[in-house]
């Protein structure tokens, strides 16, 4: 049997490194789409599901999640991987959208309005909509990194955010409230900056450990498990997770986990927030 599992330059996070199963694997897997979520498992990540992408060099993308009527609608998100030499001086087509990076192996050159970062694994960034950005491989190994995209939905009066550069080994772990540590979040933002129509974070669940509730609310998710294994109640499954893996929750997906050990079970979460549903699709004027 094909061992998917790719050599990693950090403990901590898991990325797709493409190839194709052998013609004599099975076709049986565990991706699924359903009304309430979609679920895809790390071994799909294959060569041929990839995209190119304009303006991009020496770059190639898993899309993992895209707006859809009637499915999830607020974002998008990609795991990138850049070849050395290669990126983008042009890396975003649409001005009304912000944008998250967070890296998973190698490195990444980042320029936002003029300034220069580097971003190690576990880095982060967060591109507000309009800003100039560019991105760029300039080590000797694949930079590999998610990239979320929301379009911006701007409030008269508050103005735009901040750009947002860190790394998560430097963010202190907020618990959850009566879980000793068991369960807890790594914040990016500041999660009174209404300002933000998103949120990502990191969450982290001990061997054991559970989120104790169906949580049924109006935010949708991509949750894409960094570390560890764990079992997910989507909907009416559960289903049985694992490093790499990539779950798209709908909005009012009821949702709930444990996590399986033997050591900590984490994910990479986005969320929309701070705005009024809207009433009307996207584009039709008001009277």
């Amino acid at each position: 049997m094909k061992d998917d599992t790719p050599t990693r330059t950090h403990p901590s996070y898991w990325a797709p490194h493409g190839g194709l199963p052998g013609q004599d694997q099975l076709l049986t897997g565990r991706a699924v789409f359903t009304e309430a979520y979609a679920f895809i498992p790390r071994g799909v990540m294959s060569d041929i599901v990839t995209s190119a992408l304009p303006f991009w060099e020496k770059t190639r993308a898993w899309i993992i999640a895209r707006p859809m009527s009637g499915f999830s609608e607020t974002f998008s998100q990609y795991i990138m991987e850049v070849q050395p030499g290669g990126g983008s001086d042009r890396p975003e087509p649409d001005p009304e959208a912000e944008g998250c990076l967070f890296v998973v192996e190698g490195t990444l050159d980042l320029t936002i309005a003029g300034k220069a970062h580097r971003l190690e694994p576990g880095g982060f960034a967060f591109i507000p909509a309009g800003t100039q950005w560019t991105a760029r491989n300039s080590g000797d190994a694949a930079a590999r990194f998610h990239w979320i995209r929301k379009a911006y939905e701007p409030v008269e009066g508050l103005g735009l955010p901040d750009p947002i550069v860190g790394n998560e080994r430097d963010i202190e772990g907020m618990a959850m409230p009566d879980t000793d540590g068991r369960w807890s979040t790594t914040r990016f933002f500041d999660h009174d900056d209404l300002r933000l129509d998103m949120h990502v974070t990191i969450v982290s669940l001990m061997p054991g450990a559970v989120i104790p509730f169906l949580e049924t609310h109006v935010m949708e998710h991509g949750l894409y498990v960094l570390e560890g294994k764990g079992v997910y109640k989507l909907n009416r499954d559960w289903v049985e997770v694992e490093a790499g893996d990539f779950m798209w929750l709908r909005a009012f997906c009821p949702q709930a986990c444990y996590a399986g050990g033997p050591g900590r079970f984490r994910y990479l979460l986005y969320k929309d927030v701070n705005r009024h549903p809207s009433l009307r699709p996207r584009g039709v004027p008001t009277r």
